[in-house]
């Protein structure tokens, strides 16, 4: 397994995404100026400390206008793990952060969420911890509005349950989540798409084993109304480059498409969102014809049939670098997203990618304004984007910011 502790643990940027991907970082070779018209604000500095440090994923925006998510690092610094073991924090119109709850590993209440949140209707909050826990392989936990933190399932890893969620949660109707593990389950380090319920219990839906996938992608699941369930691995497959899964309600996996490397794309990074028509989108870290060393990376399409379009192949020429979070689409089919590499700066890009495929980076980091921005974006009614980038800003902890188009 790639993703040790010690790497996990380590500060500098070469965080555990970058070394479970085993992504050769290269710089940029020259910068694509960024959209005219754009106004860019970094709304919170984190400072490393109680306030939470390095956001590696996107948030979550309340119907006020409040936005929500996590901390690696950060918080109660005198916890068993380095650097602190990462807050749940609420930022509120107005650009104050409040930490909503610091995760102290005492008692098995987790430690280090990579993942961002999902809310329910009553306010509660929904989430993962990479480590902690009763056996020290991570949690699902529940934050009620006014801060109370349950535990609903510690993983025990290899060979009856997963080990180290890292992708966000979703949330069916009557409440399940639905996850994955980047470890554990029958493979010992394939990983597992699990299944929590109201009252706590998980089942695994299923084990990967290598050959049908292995270490699922860092971005959520998407759930259909029939309560299928999407997803990708990182890599595994006949190709050894990933794999597009759908698993029924039964837990049947059904491999609907396997990435070859090369142009097609390799090394998937994202979760899936799906248009009206039922085609899936998505992104890979490598592949496509772009400069750098097994390619810069790809947003791609599959139809209905099985077919893979790639949409876009960064091109290592400041457009951008190793598409990681997921993908938001608007109504008028657009595509958003984020680069950790690349740009100006070589510290990342936010882009769109038009119907017919033009892409236009809407901000390139630059360090100060935030740099490595890993998760995906959100957007409200007027069309402003938010999102979170894990280091750089005034204090080096990460931001989160606005993009107003």
């Amino acid at each position: 397994m790639t993703t040790t502790r010690q790497a996990l643990e380590t500060r500098p940027r070469a965080v555990s995404i970058a070394l479970a991907f085993a992504i050769v970082l290269l710089p940029a070779l020259g910068a694509a100026p960024a959209a005219e018209g754009q106004t860019y604000k970094v709304l919170y500095n984190f400072t490393g400390g109680p306030d939470g440090g390095w956001p590696y994923y996107g948030l979550v925006r309340d119907a006020k206008g409040n936005l929500y998510g996590t901390t690696y690092y950060g918080g109660d610094l005198n916890c068993d793990y380095p650097y602190g073991c990462g807050v749940v924090f609420k930022l509120d119109n107005g650009g104050k952060e409040t930490t909503l709850y610091t995760f102290t590993e005492t008692g098995g209440d987790g430690a280090n969420p990579a993942a961002g949140l999902v809310i329910d209707s009553s306010g509660n909050l929904y989430g993962t911890t990479y480590y902690g826990g009763a056996s020290g392989d991570g949690t699902v936990f529940k934050l009620d509005s006014s801060g109370n933190e349950t535990v609903l399932h510690s993983f025990t890893g290899y060979p009856d349950d997963g080990a180290y969620p890292f992708a966000d949660l979703v949330r069916d109707a009557a409440g399940n989540l639905y996850g994955t593990t980047y470890s554990g389950g029958a493979g010992e380090v394939d990983g597992t798409v699990f299944e929590v319920d109201k009252a706590g219990n998980e089942t695994m839906l299923h084990s990967f084993t290598g050959g049908d996938g292995q270490s699922p992608s860092i971005d959520p699941l998407f759930l259909d109304a029939a309560g299928n369930v999407y997803g990708t691995t990182h890599s595994g497959g006949p190709y050894q480059h990933g794999v597009v899964f759908k698993l029924d309600k039964t837990g049947e996996e059904t491999l609907l498409y396997t990435f070859p490397g090369l142009a097609k794309g390799a090394f998937p990074t994202s979760g899936l969102i799906r248009d009206p028509l039922g085609n899936l989108y998505g992104t890979t870290a490598r592949g496509g014809s772009g400069a750098c060393h097994s390619g810069c990376g790809v947003v791609f399409k599959l139809a209905k049939t099985g077919k893979v379009t790639v949409l876009y192949s960064f091109a290592y020429t400041g457009d951008g670098t190793y598409p990681s979070g997921d993908l938001l689409r608007d109504a008028m089919g657009n595509l958003y997203g984020t680069t950790f590499e690349g740009g100006g700066d070589d510290v990342g890009t936010l882009f769109e990618l038009n119907k017919a495929g033009k892409e236009t980076v809407l901000h390139s980091f630059a360090g100060p304004d935030g740099e490595l921005s890993y998760g995906g974006l959100v957007r409200d009614a007027s069309g402003n984007l938010y999102g979170a980038a894990s280091r750089g800003g005034a204090y080096g902890g990460g931001v989160v910011f606005e993009l107003t188009p």
